[in-house]
């Protein structure tokens, strides 16, 4: 990691000194995020007074992902960095400051309660077999496990994250503080409209509150409408044979024929039960960069699922 800093270093110090080819300038200022939700909320705060680079590219995964050499020669001109707390920040975070040290990193998740992405709370009513197949949203012990990243997909915490950027924002450009301040303000509109929204959509009545993923993304969306996330990858890592006979009992006893993935998994222990309980899959994005509509699309696909 270190030797690849030291490269990348290099690499600006001779662009710097024999100089290279300039796009024409962007407007305003240069940010970088590291998924393509967050470019949704920077934009809708910043408008045309900031210009957002994504890091991570659709379809790859935030967990291990690694910028390339142009993307940190790129960073070497931001002004600040809106992290969220995914897992490739861990390790990247210090070596984009090493870029550029001038760089303001703004931590969009701070105050945000992080909860293990797998829960575990046994139910006597699901029986001996399917509760090992039961990893969703309530925990005993809830600082126990890997945190749960995913907090861009419950609207509540979206309006935590949108707090951070205005700050984040005004702190490098307080010239265009009312500008910002007023962005927000109709940002926070939108996500309260939104909210209320999802509110009445999973207050009628169905019959099972549970859905069924492979990916355990939705825990936090989940919590926020009264829903139960069941996940059939456990701790990052693919079900057994024991574990996948167990969630397609659970799948037949709980009336579930829909399971949701994502463009990022495999989705070959999902096409096994989606087979033996005659149901299909639905390919749903957690990463979209059109925020609001993907969270209203996938809503409707999960309400779908609890009739």
């Amino acid at each position: 990691m270190n030797r690849r800093v030291t490269i990348y270093l290099i690499m600006l110090c001779l662009l710097t000194t024999f100089g290279h080819p300039r796009a024409s300038a962007a407007p305003g200022k240069i940010v970088f995020v590291s998924i393509a939700p967050q470019k949704y909320f920077v934009d809708a705060i910043g408008g045309d007074f900031v210009k957002t680079t994504v890091i991570v590219p659709p379809n790859h995964s935030p967990a291990d992902y690694e910028p390339s050499p142009s993307q940190m020669i790129q960073m070497s001109k931001a002004d600040s960095y809106f992290a969220i707390g995914v897992a490739f920040e861990t390790k990247w975070l210090k070596n984009f400051s090493d870029i550029n040290p001038g760089m303001k990193i703004v931590h969009t998740d701070a105050g945000i309660e992080k909860k293990p992405i797998n829960r575990h709370k046994k139910q006597d009513q699901l029986g001996t077999q399917a509760q090992a197949a039961t990893h969703q949203n309530h925990d005993p012990h809830p600082h126990h496990g890997t945190p749960d990243p995913h907090i861009w997909l419950s609207p509540p915490l979206v309006k935590i994250q949108a707090e951070h950027i205005l700050n984040g924002l005004v702190s490098i450009d307080p010239v265009n503080r009312e500008n910002y301040k007023n962005n927000y303000l109709k940002f926070l509109d939108q996500i309260d409209r939104l909210d209320n929204e999802l509110t009445t959509l999973f207050s009628t009545e169905t019959r099972e509150n549970k859905f069924l993923v492979f990916h355990p993304s939705w825990g936090y969306f989940a919590d926020a409408y009264g829903l139960t996330q069941i996940s059939i990858e456990i701790e990052g890592k693919s079900p057994k044979a024991r574990d996948v006979k167990n969630l397609i009992e659970f799948a037949r006893q709980h009336h579930i024929q829909l399971i949701f993935v994502q463009p990022q998994f495999s989705v070959k222990h999902a096409e096994i039960i989606a087979n033996e309980i005659n149901g299909q899959l639905i390919y749903t994005d957690p990463l979209a960069e059109n925020w609001y509509d993907n969270i209203r699309a996938v809503a409707v696909s999960i309400k779908q699922a609890l009739k």
